[in-house]
């Protein structure tokens, strides 16, 4: 049986919020309660959306809560020669094709045209857009050639998964026009470095978990098992988010009522007198009690109001 070894990968835009200690919690009591591993990486590939010291600021909020990885820290903004190897694989086996289309002008297409395909035959695209076997052009954005067909993954909490991501998505941008790597790739690439075996997230990055099978498949690189959290959303039912302005989790005041609250989102039952014991009798009790059946099913759940 291959070793458990899990991560959490916040992006440093900013604080932490209720969903991303969910994403965090869940990630590490699921490594814990199989033995594992459970690994942190920032990723910071987009450096216009990085906030200056908040990646210091989230690992700062991991160890107040307890939370400890294992091995150092990875950071995405350091490992830019390793994404273009990949891009060098999928170019030689013909994986990828040029386009020369802003989200903005995707975005005026019509609906039935807003898909870029890999078919060669897309009239809204200029002939410069199109896939080419030489060079690579610069200002150009790289997408991967998506086949048409449906990606079939097993889900621990949801299931059986089948997406077609021809149909959903088209050929995604692993590398931008402005020459930064698409996190798509980026955490496909990384999985397989770190030896991950088993990714614990939120159910609203469950479609990019087929396309990222998908690019698995294309690099030759293995499969991990994969758990989707239910997600955190607000009372309008949007997702708690960094751009849409999530509170932070709260201070040390408040730490024991948060884990408790993550712990009731995540239908793990906790008794009502664990939001006053300290930090480590949380733990304690949080590892010995860890459930998937407690949210087995369930895609999104509204986030509480917590007092800090």
């Amino acid at each position: 049986m291959i070793p458990y070894r899990g991560r959490f990968a916040p992006s440093p835009s900013g604080a932490l919020h209720f969903g991303s200690l969910v994403a965090a919690v869940g990630s590490y009591l699921d490594a814990r309660a199989h033995a594992g591993q459970w690994l942190v990486r920032i990723e910071d590939l987009d450096p216009p959306r990085t906030r200056p010291g908040a990646a210091g600021q989230i690992l700062a909020e991991l160890e107040a809560y307890g939370l400890e990885w294992d091995g150092p820290v990875l950071q995405q903004s350091l490992r830019f020669d390793v994404y273009a190897e990949a891009i060098d694989q999928l170019t030689r086996s013909k994986s990828l094709r040029e386009c020369c289309c802003s989200r903005s002008a995707l975005a005026r297409l019509p609906e039935n045209q807003s898909r870029p395909t890999g078919t060669g035959e897309e009239l809204f695209h200029p002939a410069e857009c199109l896939a080419v076997d030489g060079a690579l052009s610069p200002g150009h954005a790289l997408r991967l050639r998506v086949p048409a067909g449906v990606i079939a993954f097993d889900d621990r909490s949801l299931g059986p998964q089948s997406i077609d991501v021809a149909a959903s998505a088209g050929d995604f941008v692993l590398r931008r026009r402005d020459g930064l790597y698409a996190y798509q790739l980026a955490v496909v690439v990384d999985d397989a470095a770190q030896g991950i075996s088993d990714v614990v997230r939120g159910s609203d990055l469950l479609s990019s978990t087929a396309r990222q099978v998908l690019l698995q498949h294309a690099l030759g690189l293995p499969s991990v098992r994969y758990l989707h959290l239910p997600l955190a959303v607000d009372d309008r039912g949007l997702k708690l988010s960094k751009s849409g302005a999530a509170a932070a989790i709260g201070g040390r005041g408040g730490m024991a009522r948060q884990l408790v609250a993550v712990l009731e989102f995540l239908g793990q039952s906790p008794p009502a007198a664990l939001a006053r014991a300290p930090t480590r009798a949380i733990w304690d009790w949080a590892h010995e009690h860890w459930r998937v059946e407690g949210f087995a099913g369930c895609a999104a759940r509204a986030a509480p109001q917590v007092a800090c």
